[in-house]
């Protein structure tokens, strides 16, 4: 026979006390807080979309950090490019402007981009660090040690911690290898960065300068082992660099890829900046880093330049806009990386989000060069 259930008894409930007269004014207990601007917790409308697969909507744009206390990773030009007070000038208005999508690295300028990015999201607050999107990578030389580069273990572990420490954060939402390491087994720097996944330090991983066939395998891999994949790609894009059209891009449609894109203004090409037979403007790309772009100089690019600008001005938009809503119309990429020197520059690649480029006007611009 089975026990019986034995419910507790119900007893009434006290009768309320009676509430007592106060005998201070009401306005005694108001706590009067400071004053917030809008601007500082809640970022203006920007064009969104979901990276790859992965439940992350990110900015159409993404804010380039590289240029911040360096140039890059080339330790020739550390502490060169912006100062402190000119990334903070871009982080703010790239904030105003709704992009949450900034991307730095373990090595851009030494360290000083993830520093003066930590400290300005400490000015900011936890508010906008939950809305804000951080992607930083590891690979590339931080010191004379031959463990202080590349994938492995051992470094890649140290420098996830290093760049939480600079950015002042508990976690980094999107990091990236920024190139592959023939030396070390994709299997030894999956498995750090799956750790570093399951601990929380870290949400996405992803892949720069990768190619397809690479990016197959890495995921192949991380699917026999149960690891985490990378769920997107970052790679060079534009105009004037469509290399990705042949394999990547193709690759990142089948399998659902996301896909960023840097240097979509080809390292200022695509700005007009530079013109045929002109010296080229002081503290540019062309001056300082000029190697990845020099078979550019050429007539042919340079016609394709001045129907480029031609193009712009019928639409009563900048050459820049222009080239950038080029890249964003490309139904594989989800956002595009911009390295504004100012905030006036970064005024400029913002419009690009208003043009709407049908396939037919993207495929004219892509003949022209």
């Amino acid at each position: 026979m089975p026990t019986p259930i034995v419910l507790p008894m119900m007893t009434a409930s006290p009768k309320p006390r009676p509430r007592m007269r106060r005998s201070r004014p009401v306005e005694a207990d108001l706590v009067v807080l400071p004053a917030v601007k809008v601007s500082e917790t809640i970022p203006a409308p920007m064009d969104y979309r979901r990276l790859g697969r992965t439940g992350l909507k990110i900015s159409r744009l993404a804010l380039g950090c590289g240029n911040f206390g360096g140039i890059g990773s080339a330790p020739a030009f550390y502490g060169m490019g912006e100062t402190e007070a000119q990334a903070v000038a871009l982080l703010d208005r790239a904030w105003d402007a709704g992009m949450n999508l900034l991307d730095s690295a373990d090595a851009y300028g030494g360290g000083r981009s993830e520093e003066f990015i930590g400290r300005w999201l400490e000015t900011k607050g936890a508010a906008v660090r939950d809305q804000l999107v951080l992607s930083s990578k590891v690979y590339n030389p931080v010191g004379p040690s031959p463990n202080q580069r590349g994938l492995s273990r051992v470094h890649v572990l140290r420098q996830i911690d290093a760049s939480l420490t600079r950015l002042g954060t508990d976690w980094i939402d999107l990091y990236l290898i920024h190139e592959p390491d023939p030396e070390t087994p994709i299997e030894e720097t999956l498995g750090a960065l799956d750790d570093a996944v399951r601990l929380g330090k870290i949400r996405y991983i992803g892949a720069s300068n990768v190619e397809a066939w690479r990016m197959a395998v890495a995921r192949g891999v991380s699917d026999l082992r149960g690891l985490a994949r990378f769920e997107w790609v970052q790679s060079s894009y534009s105009l004037l660099d469509r290399t990705a059209e042949r394999e990547m891009l193709p690759f990142c449609a089948a399998e659902g890829v996301g896909f960023t894109a840097f240097s979509p203004l080809a390292g200022g090409w695509l700005t007009g900046k530079y013109r045929a037979k002109q010296p080229h403007p002081a503290g540019s790309r062309m001056t300082l880093r000029p190697e990845p772009y020099l078979h550019l100089d050429d007539q042919r690019v340079y016609r394709g330049l001045d129907n480029l600008a031609e193009a712009a001005r019928a639409r009563s938009v900048s050459m820049d806009a222009l080239a950038l809503a080029w890249v964003l119309s490309h139904p594989q990429v989800d956002a595009a990386i911009v390295g504004p020197r100012t905030p006036a520059h970064l005024d400029s690649a913002l419009a690009a989000i208003d043009v709407a480029l049908p396939a037919d006007e993207a495929a004219a611009l892509a003949a022209l060069f």
